[in-house]
This record gives structure tokens, sequence and C-alpha cells, in this order.
């Protein structure tokens, strides 16, 4: 699985921003199939957990952006997107998307469940 993510930039505090991921899945593999989460990590910290969601399940967030952050995916395009709404400096951090094909349940917020990742999209937010 190959992964893109996209979105990030300069913003000010209270401003929105889209973040994207595109997949591209091998053949016989389904996007739907894996589940797909979030991750930042802030300069001079580890990465954290941001959002995650399996095929069609409910998304589930961190405390620190529940309220904020909406992950939607769409699975005829192979794409994740993760809206911040009111954005604040502490969102500063690079973004990370992953991909796990079998990823249970208790660890779902963990790093190491996830065997494929993107990037990461800059976003950096002035105040």
């Amino acid at each position: 699985v190959q992964l893109q993510a996209s979105g990030g930039g300069l913003v000010q505090a209270g401003d929105s921003l889209r973040l994207s991921c595109a997949a591209s899945v091998p053949s016989g593999r389904t996007f739907s199939s894996y589940r797909m989460t979030w991750f930042r990590q802030a300069p001079g910290k580890e990465r954290e957990f941001v959002a995650s969601m399996s095929r069609s399940a409910n998304p589930v967030y961190a405390d620190s952006v529940k309220g904020r952050f909406v992950m939607s995916r769409d699975n005829a395009k192979a794409t994740i997107s993760l809206l911040i709404n009111t954005l604040k400096t502490e969102d500063t951090a690079v973004y990370y998307c992953a991909a796990g094909a079998t990823v249970i349940v208790s660890a779902v917020r963990q790093e190491t469940a996830y065997h494929y990742w993107g990037q990461g999209t800059q976003v950096t937010v002035s105040s």
C-alpha cells in the first residue's frame, strides 16, 4: 500500500484546513479492508494518535482533538480526509496517514499496529 498525504500548509489560528491521503492498494486487496488512521508529530515530541476509521464504523478520536477534527473516508476513491477546525498553534505538526490490514481494537492508537505510512504533510499554525 502506498499512501500520499497532502493539504498541509501555513495557516492562522482559528482557520480550518482539510488534509487528504490517497491510497494505492495492491491488486487483490481492497481499500476498504484497511483501517486508516491519522497520526501527528509536533516539533520535539513523539508521534501521537489523532483519528482512525475502519471500513465503515464511526471515527475514533484522540481526546485532544475531539470536537474539532473530523475524519472521513471514501472507499470508492481510496481516500481519507481530516478536517481540522478552529486550528490552534498546538496543532502545528507533521500529519501522517497510516494503513493497517489487521489492527485489533486495542491497538488502534498504537503506531506499531500500522505497516503502511504516508510521507507526512506539514501543518504550521501561526498565532
